[in-house]
């Protein structure tokens, strides 16, 4: 076993896109990160800046090994089922991973003494947003269960903070979007779901088109609007939360957002743009599930762990997705492109 050295960090779902970006911002701070990752979405070759452990946070058994082998002082913590749609059509699916799962997770913390943790939630834990952009006040009321299983974790954090002494920090991120932009990691889904990589998956010609899922919003172009934030600048906001946590920050709730908007239809506009394609679009119904806007206030983020996005400009986080994609592209060419509009 590795001595306790205030350094090590079990990243839970670190071999995922958010997760892998932030496993190299912490190796490049000095952290030692060790990945729990039960591969069914990450990759293994994004595993690069420390070990990776093959295990489910549902299995006790597995997380006591973790603990008792590397020792973390902290634990960041992403592993989780991710998509509005899947949630709605199985919903059971996302109370067993993401909640149930982070019990299992909160025990193992308990049984072994660690006592920070810095959590992956989500805007959609808001719901129906009162007013644009939105602030850390706003009342939680989600309407999905992917936003509601993210809540429920946040609500087990603000307990067991209040029973055992945990602290935590949950980062209720907006749209994570873009790649490193040195080209070592990115986005990569067998079944993406997320609207720029699908987009670029078009513009490749790996998708016959991108969709456009509803167009009767009430928006100035009757599409969807959301909040798009670079990976690397959620990174530096989760190392910044862990720094908070180290130096004997309380437990804390951050947006992390641009604190501006795009609709579907002006980011199909600039990829076309930025790849010098002619992207085909379907029109489809509206998504069950699906806000009309989502855009978030990040000040309390910014005023209390002095972070501030760097890359927020959506020409940059599309150009990085967009070379990230084309090189991602020729190295997993053996995959099967998709065949129809999903």
């Amino acid at each position: 076993m590795l001595g306790r050295d205030g350094r090590t960090v079990l990243v839970t779902g670190g071999a995922g896109y958010i997760g892998s970006h932030v496993c190299k911002l912490l190796a490049q701070r000095g952290f030692r990160p060790v990945v729990f990752d039960n591969l069914v979405s990450g990759h293994r070759w994004a595993v690069r800046w420390g070990p990776l452990i093959e295990g489910d946070i549902r299995d006790g058994a597995a997380l006591d090994q973790a603990f008792a082998n590397h020792d973390p002082s902290a634990i960041m913590h992403f592993a989780a089922y991710a998509s509005v749609a899947e949630s709605i059509r199985d919903p059971l699916s996302y109370f067993d991973n993401n909640v149930a799962g982070t019990v299992s997770l909160l025990a193992a913390a308990r049984r072994y003494g660690v006592g920070q943790l810095v959590f992956s939630s989500s805007c959609a834990t808001y719901g129906l947003a009162r007013q644009v952009p939105i602030g850390e006040e706003q009342p939680q009321l989600p309407i999905n269960p992917y936003g509601a299983s993210k809540l429920m974790v946040e609500r087990m954090l603000a307990d067991c903070g209040a029973a055992y002494g945990l602290r935590s920090v949950a980062l209720r991120y907006f749209n994570a979007a873009g790649a490193d932009p040195e080209g070592e990691i990115g986005e990569w889904h067998a079944n993406e779901t997320h609207l720029i990589p699908l987009i670029l998956e078009a513009a490749s010609g790996r998708r016959p088109a991108a969709f456009i899922n509803g167009t009767d919003y009430d928006t100035p172009d009757g599409t969807c609007i959301r909040d798009y934030i670079h990976v690397t600048d959620l990174a530096d906001a989760h190392v910044r939360a862990l720094e908070w946590l180290r130096h004997g920050g309380a437990s804390q709730n951050f947006n992390l957002g641009n604190g501006r908007g795009y609709s579907v239809k002006e980011i199909i506009a600039a990829a076309r743009t930025i790849c010098g394609r002619d992207i085909p679009v379907v029109v489809r119904e509206r998504r069950p599930g699906d806000p009309p806007e989502l855009i978030g206030d990040p000040a309390l983020a910014k005023r209390v762990l002095g972070w501030s996005p760097s890359r927020g400009d959506i020409s940059d986080q599309i150009g990085d997705a967009w070379r990230w994609h084309c090189r991602a592209v020729k190295r997993f060419a053996s995959t099967k492109p998709v065949q129809s509009v999903a």
